[in-house]
């Protein structure tokens, strides 16, 4: 039984490494990868404060990282517009609580992920079970949350627009948390996925470190709704997209990613769903309330 679809080589969004380690690839796109997750960096380089936006903010300890390139990048004291969440999980927002009181900027999330971000609830228990590999076992350790940013939260925009990307929408791609979003471009057909497919065999420590392109659904052992994350792949690769970002793994583009995008939507449950995780037959999903949990439990 298959659990990965193999990514040529070719089919990786290569681009120059500048701005403070940011990989660009589109004039006015980069990300740049804190050891185990990506931030993205959106707006044209050398376009001054408040006139950009950062996506995501990576894992605990980074914040200075993430200043340095916002600085190198985009100039002046590398003041972002605003905040865009695609989800809540702690490597996506390892350093939101510094760089919000740093910055001051709103920070947007969609309207089932909020109780994560205003100290109302922590995430639903992993599944170590799932997957198997280091960063499954692990899992446990792992932070839940929650985070309360609620002074600069707001839900994003009911009608789909995302606050400070022009031309951008957001859609709600569930699975992998209640919440979860991907952020879609039309006119480029460019794709932040965030967790909702990722690049690299996220349980794995050596696949994580080697970053080898694969294309896999959601880290195992963080999703606790996989019939919702297997309509997410299948909306997002109905979409035919020509450049995609995730939230692990190299950005990865052209005919190869469609076509494995297809097939990963094709045989969901083969190559994605885990054997074991607790979840299976039981999901936890914010209808019933079951995707939020007390805090300290």
């Amino acid at each position: 039984m298959a659990d990965q679809i193999k990514l040529g080589e070719e089919s990786t969004a290569h681009g120059e490494t500048v701005n403070g380690g940011v990989q660009e690839v589109a004039p006015d796109l980069g990300y740049k990868r804190l050891a185990i997750v990506n931030v993205i960096y959106y707006g044209k380089p050398g376009a001054g404060d408040r006139s950009w936006i950062l996506i995501d903010t990576g894992i605990q300890g980074f914040t200075g990282s993430i200043l340095r390139s916002a600085k190198s990048r985009f100039g002046g004291e590398g003041i972002p517009a605003a905040i865009i969440l695609t989800h809540g999980h702690f490597d996506h927002v390892g350093t939101l609580e510094q760089l919000a009181h740093r910055w001051d900027v709103p920070i947007y999330a969609h309207q089932m992920e909020l109780p994560y971000l205003n100290g109302k609830s922590a995430y639903p228990p992993p599944a170590p079970e799932a997957g198997g590999g280091l960063m499954s076992t692990l899992s446990p350790l792992y932070p839940r949350g929650p985070v309360d940013v609620s002074r600069w939260l707001h839900a994003l925009p009911a009608d789909g627009s995302v606050p400070g990307m022009l031309g951008w929408r957001w859609i709600h791609t569930p699975g992998h948390s209640a919440g979860h979003i991907s952020l879609w471009r039309e006119t480029d057909r460019t794709l932040i996925a965030g967790d909702a497919f990722i690049t690299t065999n996220q349980e794995s420590a050596y696949a994580v470190a080697m970053q080898i392109p694969e294309l896999h659904g959601p880290p195992m052992y963080f999703t606790p709704d996989w019939e919702s994350a297997r309509d997410s792949v299948r909306e997002l690769a109905a979409l035919d997209p020509e450049l995609a970002i995730t939230g692990h793994g190299l950005a990865v583009r052209g005919p190869q990613l469609r076509l494995a995008l297809r097939q990963l939507a094709d045989r969901f449950d083969e190559i994605a769903v885990p054997k074991q995780s607790h979840y299976l037959g039981h999901p936890a999903r914010a209808e019933d309330g079951t995707a939020y949990a007390i805090p300290g439990r």
